[in-house]
C-alpha cells in the first residue's frame, strides 16, 4: 500500500482512500465501544426501578458487558487475522447496533442482561480489528503515530465521555416531543452510530490480508472460559469477599482453564495466542502496564462518580459535567504526547505520566472525612479536593496511554497485529475488573468496620436522627473511597516502576518500522 499524507491507495482495488476520514471512522467506533463500559453507570438507579432489578443482579448491567468484552477479545483478534479485519470490524459494529436496540427497548431484566452480553461480544470483534486497521491503513512514521495518538485518546477518554453522555441522556424525558425513559437512550444512541459506521467501512477502510491458518477452537474455548471465570471471580470478590466459596471456585477454575489454554497454545500449529508476542521485553512490560493503569483509572471513575452523588448530592448531569476536565486534559496530553513521542524515549513520557497518575490518586485519598464521634458533615470541596487531581489524572493517563499503545504494538508481525491489539484491549478490561475487585474489597472492609464501630459507640446515645444517619453514611463511604484511592495510587506507582525499569525502546525505533509497521518481535 502506497500512501500520501492525505490519502492511501488500496493496491487490491486501486481505490483511493482518505486517511483522515478513515481515522474518524475507526475512532468513532472505538469511542462507542469504550464509553459503553460506563455510559449506563449513572442510569443504574432508573434501570433498577423501571425493570425491577434486584440489588445483586443490577451489577450485571455493567459486568455483563465487561466480562464478554474481555473474555472474547483474543478470539476477536484472531478472527480478524484469519478472515479479514475490515469484515470482522463491520460484523462487530452491526451486532453491537442490534444488541443496543434490544437493550434500549428491553422490558425485562433478562432481556437487558442478554443484550449487554451480546454488546460485549460484538465489542470484542470490533475493538482489536479497529486497532489493527490503523497499522494496515497508515504508513509508518508520523502519520501512524498521530493516528495511534488519536485512537489512544479515544480509548482513554471513552470512560469519562460515557459518564457525561450517560448523565445527560438519563436526565432527558422526551425526544422530538415523544416521551421516553432517559436511560433507554444510553443504549439506543449506539444504533445509528453502529449502522452508519458499518456502511462507511467499505468506502473508507482497505481490507487487510487474510493469513493462512485454522481457528484454534480448543484454545478459544479454554482461553475465553478461563478469562470469563477469572474476571467474574474478581468482580464477585468485590461484593462477596475473597473467601466466598463461589468466588474461589471461579478464580481457581479460571486459573486452571488458563493453564490448560497455555498448554494447548504450545502444542497447536496455529495458536490463538502466539507466545512469541511476549518475547519482546518492551511489549511485555507495555502489556503489564496497560493492565495496572486502567485498574487504577476505572476505580477512580467508580468511586469518584459515587462520591459526588452520594456525598456531595450532585445530579446525574452535574456528575457528568464534573468529569469534563478529565476529557479536556486527556485530549491535551494525548496531543502533546503524540508530538513528543518522536523526540523523547517512551520510558520518560509514560514513566512521568504514571507518576502523575499516582500523585493524583494520592490527592483523591486526602478528601476530608471524619468518622469519629460526633459525626460532622463531609467538607470536601470540588475545586479544592477534586478538580486539581482529576486534571492531573487526565494528563498522566494521556501521556501514558498514547505511549504504551505505541510500544505495545511495536514490531509486531503482520499476522500477529490483530491478536496483539486483542491482548492490549484484554489487559485493559482485565485490569479494570482486577482494580475494581481489589479496591472494592478494601473499601467495603473499611466501611463495614467503620459502621460497626460507630454503631457500637453511639449505642448509648439514643437513636440517631435521619440527618445524623445520612451524615454517618456519607462519612463512612468517604473513608472507604479514600482508602481505595490510596491503594489505587500504589497500583499506578507499581506500573510506573515497571515502565522505568523495562520499557527500553528508543523513540527513533518507533519511527523506523517497515512498510507494514512490523518486524519480528
Amino acid at each position: 500500500m502506497t500512501t500520501t499524507d492525505a490519502t492511501s491507495v488500496d493496491q487490491r482495488t486501486g481505490q483511493h482512500r482518505h486517511l483522515g476520514w478513515a481515522l474518524v471512522l475507526i475512532c468513532v467506533a472505538q469511542l462507542m465501544v469504550v464509553l459503553d463500559s460506563t455510559i449506563a453507570n449513572i442510569a443504574l438507579p432508573f434501570i433498577q426501578k423501571d425493570l425491577d432489578f434486584s440489588a445483586a443482579t443490577l451489577t450485571w448491567v455493567v459486568t455483563g458487558y465487561s466480562l464478554t468484552f474481555g473474555g472474547l477479545l483474543l478470539l476477536g483478534g484472531r478472527l480478524g487475522d484469519l478472515y479479514g479485519r475490515r469484515n470482522v470490524f463491520m460484523i462487530g459494529l452491526i451486532v453491537f447496533a442490534i444488541a443496543s436496540l434490544v437493550g434500549g427497548v428491553a422490558q425485562t431484566e433478562a432481556m437487558l442482561l442478554i443484550s449487554r452480553g451480546f454488546q460485549g461480544a460484538a465489542a470484542a470483534l470490533a475493538a482489536p480489528s479497529a486497532l489493527a486497521l490503523i497499522t494496515t491503513t497508515f504508513p509508518a512514521g508520523p502519520a501512524r503515530s498521530r493516528a495511534f495518538a488519536v485512537y489512544a485518546a479515544m480509548s482513554g477518554i471513552g470512560a469519562a465521555v460515557g459518564l457525561i453522555l450517560g448523565g445527560w441522556l438519563t436526565g432527558l424525558h422526551s425526544v422530538f416531543g415523544l416521551s421516553v425513559d432517559g436511560w433507554r437512550l444510553t443504549f439506543l444512541i449506539n444504533v445509528p452510530i453502529g449502522i452508519v459506521a458499518a456502511l462507511l467501512a467499505p468506502l473508507l477502510l482497505a481490507e487487510s490480508e487474510r493469513h493462512r491458518g485454522e481457528l484454534d477452537v480448543p484454545g478459544a474455548v479454554t482461553g475465553t472460559a478461563g478469562l470469563l471465570a477469572v474476571v467474574y471471580g474478581l468482580t464477585r470478590a468485590g461484593s462477596h469477599g475473597w473467601g466466598n466459596t463461589q468466588t474461589l471456585v471461579f478464580l481457581i477454575g479460571g486459573v486452571l482453564l488458563l493453564a490448560i489454554f497455555a498448554f494447548i497454545e504450545t502444542r497447536v500449529e496455529h495458536p490463538l495466542l502466539p507466545f512469541r508476542i511476549f518475547a519482546s521485553q518492551t511489549r511485555a512490560s507495555s502489556f503489564v502496564a496497560m493492565m495496572l493503569l486502567p485498574a487504577a483509572m476505572f476505580a477512580m471513575f467508580f468511586y469518584l462518580s459515587q462520591y459526588v452523588q452520594l456525598v456531595k448530592g450532585y445530579s446525574p448531569l452535574h456528575t457528568g459535567v464534573a468529569f469534563l476536565p478529565f476529557c479536556f486534559g486527556m485530549v491535551i496530553a494525548a496531543t502533546l504526547s503524540s508530538a513528543l513521542v518522536s523526540k523523547i524515549d517512551p520510558r520518560y513520557l509514560a514513566g512521568i505520566g504514571t507518576l502523575i497518575a499516582a500523585i493524583a490518586l494520592f490527592g483523591f485519598s486526602r478528601i476530608p472525612h471524619d468518622t469519629s464521634l460526633p459525626i460532622q458533615a463531609v467538607q470536601g470541596d470540588y475545586w479544592t479536593h477534586i478538580f486539581p487531581w482529576i486534571t492531573a489524572m487526565s494528563f498522566g493517563m494521556g501521556l501514558t496511554f498514547v505511549t504504551v499503545t505505541l510500544t505495545a504494538v511495536h514490531h509486531l508481525r503482520p499476522e500477529d497485529s490483530g491478536i496483539g491489539s486483542g491482548v492490549l484491549n484484554t489487559m485493559q478490561q482485565v485490569g479494570g475488573a482486577l482494580g475494581l475487585a481489589i479496591l472494592s474489597t478494601v473499601a467495603t472492609h473499611v466501611m463495614t468496620n467503620d459502621t460497626a464501630r460507630i454503631t457500637k459507640d453511639a449505642a448509648g446515645q439514643g437513636k440517631p436522627s435521619p440527618d445524623v444517619l445520612a451524615t454517618i453514611q456519607q462519612q463512612v463511604f468517604a473513608h472507604g473511597a479514600t482508602t481505595a484511592f490510596l491503594v489505587g495510587s500504589v497500583m499506578a506507582l507499581v506500573g510506573s516502576v515497571i515502565i522505568w525499569l523495562f520499557l527500553n525502546v528508543k523513540h527513533t525505533e518507533l519511527a523506523t518500522d517497515g512498510p507494514e509497521g512490523v518486524h519480528a518481535g
